[in-house]
């Protein structure tokens, strides 16, 4: 079996999108400069890249970076048309397409609380089967639309959103089109109180993009008990990097290679670079996943997870 990934990175070690205060002050260039010393492949995209795909391509060519994807605000949970969240994307889905992008992140915002204060617990909720069933069939359509178009929706499960537990994302799954890919976060997983290798292993058939990141335990058991908002944990550090955290990558990686995943693997940890400097917890990651990658190559293709 040959097991042929890339390890790309989010420009979110850098700076954040939801919280652009921290790492406001980095250059997009030196993001980029210091990513390609590290050896990463490609970039997900972020507030600092061009929107023009012409200007994209110019600026990744210059490090000799793929553009690996880009989130994607979707509201099809809001009582827009499917015709109308289609025409918001197209800017979007072209800038993807041109410059090489197989997947596009959605993240479903409607009624989203990831960049409020709001405590977790208070995320939106589809309340019956109808709403789920609705739901799902416009995520079907509008995927069917961006796979037309070359580009396959990768679902973003996330914390203070519609779909953000294991059972959510099973709803999902089941009620939606092969079209729906979805994308494996293996920290907003775990902080949504899943086993990421569980899920992982459920889902790998409709897996077709993963983010990589740890989660400090200590952190996030403080978060769940003292109710805080998204933010606030991030902020305070409930990711990192993998290999940082309490996350087994190793047992995913190998899942992965079994089921012959060749897809990107994405570093993508929010933290504060203040305390968490980006060069060296990016390098951290990056190091921890091609050496995991490097051994999983080794696996024959009927060997077990233990």
């Amino acid at each position: 079996m040959t097991f042929n990934v890339k390890i790309g990175v989010n420009p979110i070690s850098w700076t954040n999108d939801d919280l652009p205060s921290l790492g406001g002050e980095i250059s997009l260039e030196q993001a980029l400069m210091e990513g390609k010393k590290i050896g990463y492949q490609g970039f997900e995209l972020g507030n600092k890249f061009p929107r023009d795909p012409i200007l994209l391509d110019d600026v990744l060519r210059k490090y000799e970076l793929e553009c690996v994807s880009g989130w994607y605000s979707g509201h099809l949970a809001s009582n827009s048309s499917l015709e109308e969240e289609i025409a918001a994307v197209k800017p979007h889905l072209k800038l993807l397409a041109s410059n090489g992008s197989k997947v596009m992140v959605y993240g479903e915002v409607t009624n989203s609380i990831q960049g409020s204060s709001d405590p977790l617990y208070k995320r939106p909720r589809f309340l019956n089967e109808l709403e789920w069933k609705k739901y799902s069939d416009k995520l079907t359509n509008f995927a069917r639309f961006t796979l037309s178009h070359g580009v396959r929706l990768a679902y973003h499960h996330h914390m203070g959103a519609y779909v953000e537990t294991p059972f959510d994302i099973e709803r999902l799954m089941s009620l939606t089109g092969h079209e729906v890919g979805l994308l494996f976060d293996s920290g907003h997983i775990m902080f949504a109180g899943g086993d990421p290798l569980v899920v992982l292993k459920q889902h790998i058939h409709r897996i077709c993009h993963i983010h990589c990141k740890d989660v400090r335990l200590s952190v996030m058991k403080m978060a769940q008990n003292r109710g805080w908002s998204f933010l606030q944990s991030v902020i305070n550090g409930v990711f990192t990097v993998p290999g940082d955290g309490a996350i087994d990558f190793s047992n995913l990686i190998c899942l992965l290679s079994q089921y012959d995943y060749n897809g990107w693997l994405v570093v993508e940890a929010e933290q504060d670079p203040v305390v968490a400097p980006s060069y060296q917890y990016a390098k951290m990651g990056y190091d921890h996943l091609y050496n995991l990658v490097g051994s999983s190559q080794t696996i024959e293709s009927n060997g077990k997870i233990i």
